[in-house]
């Protein structure tokens, strides 16, 4: 699939998340289309599970409909209908474990069973299932199979997925769906019932949404090292996710952290500036190396990644970050960098954000 032209199957894939996936949208724009296309499969394919779950009246029955689907997939008999062919020749064009969608849909199970989060251990579980997961399958795609690029994969899917829910706060509630940390609205003195009954705002729910920012702030971090060992052509795209992303919780922060009275959204002129600085910082090094998965995604690491025959010593590492400083220097002076025509390619006076 990556190499091919896109198929129908994969148009229709396109249209669908062009209707409601803008922030993918945007971010797959700057992907090149061999990246694209089965990027494209895959998040066809979850915005499709999801959209089963969500707003299927018998959820339980609609997680069997996907788990049976996958096994079609697996079995390379996929469901006829395009999403599904198209998932189907994606997975076996890039051996995706089957660890990894399956844990998708246990946290969609999760959702269909109305679980909430005692904890933000357990959010982090969540989290690792519903977007660590497609983190790691898209570092599968982008041809990366060792552990620290698939834990800071998942590290960033776990950044945004706190984003989401910090975001949705009060769109959820009115919903009937909780995903705060149950302890850490406790320690604000917010019983979960009375909140779910009546969706205010207040400085101890600011509170909870600015903690749970806090979080994903530092799950950014962890995630922004693992970026440098993607593919040089690749950086863009998932860097300017990162950055539209991270720009959400910081507009949210500046509303004062209220999820309830609106939902915080970047503007388009905004994304397109994130997107020239995403450009920008392409084939530039990491200073910090990649962190260790945290507990919650190390099963998905385990399932996808191949191991590094020859460990590296401290010492070997400085002399990589030498090398690579070296060749960063080179390569933005090649005429297929992207930096070496973003005048060309972008105009305007873009206001970004450190």
């Amino acid at each position: 699939m990556s190499d091919r032209p896109a198929t129908p199957d994969l148009e229709a894939c396109r249209t669908l998340l062009r209707g409601g996936s803008l922030s993918f949208h945007a971010a797959s724009l700057l992907l090149p289309a061999r990246i694209r296309n089965p990027a494209t499969a895959l998040y066809a394919f979850c915005r499709v599970a999801d959209d089963e779950v969500d707003e299927g009246a018998d959820k339980d029955a609609a997680v069997e409909r996907l788990a049976h689907r996958l096994d079609r997939a697996y079995a390379g008999q996929p469901q006829n209908h395009p999403v599904d062919r198209a998932f189907a020749d994606m997975i076996a064009t890039h051996a995706i474990p089957r660890t990894l969608p399956d844990a998708l849909i246990e946290g969609l199970a999760w959702d269909a069973a109305g679980r909430r989060h005692d904890t933000i251990a357990e959010a982090r579980a969540y989290a690792a299932r519903v977007a660590g997961a497609v983190g790691a399958m898209m570092t599968l795609i982008m041809g990366r199979r060792d552990a620290e690029s698939l834990a800071a994969a998942c590290d960033l899917g776990i950044a945004m997925q706190f984003t989401n829910i910090a975001r949705d706060v009060g769109e959820d509630a009115r919903q009937g769906r909780l995903y705060l940390p149950l302890d850490w609205l406790g320690e604000a003195g917010i019983d979960p019932g009375d909140f779910l009954g009546d969706p205010r705002f207040s400085p101890a729910l600011a509170r909870v949404v600015a903690r749970l920012l806090d979080e994903a702030e530092r799950f950014y971090e962890r995630a922004g090292s693992g970026i440098s060992r993607l593919p040089l052509d690749c950086q863009p795209g998932i860097q300017a996710a990162r950055m539209i992303y991270r720009a959400i919780g910081r507009t949210l922060a500046r509303d004062g952290y209220d999820s309830i009275a609106a939902r915080a959204r970047v503007s388009g002129r905004r994304k397109l500036g994130l997107a020239a600085l995403a450009l920008a910082r392409t084939g530039l090094p990491a200073l910090r190396l990649p962190p260790l998965p945290c507990a919650e995604t190390r099963f998905l690491i385990d399932a996808a990644a191949v191991p590094v025959r020859e460990p590296i010593g401290p010492g070997a590492r400085v002399i990589m970050l030498i090398d690579r400083l070296e060749r960063t220097d080179r390569i933005i002076r090649r005429p297929e960098h992207p930096l070496s025509n973003l005048g060309s390619r972008l105009s305007g006076d873009f206001a970004c954000p450190p």
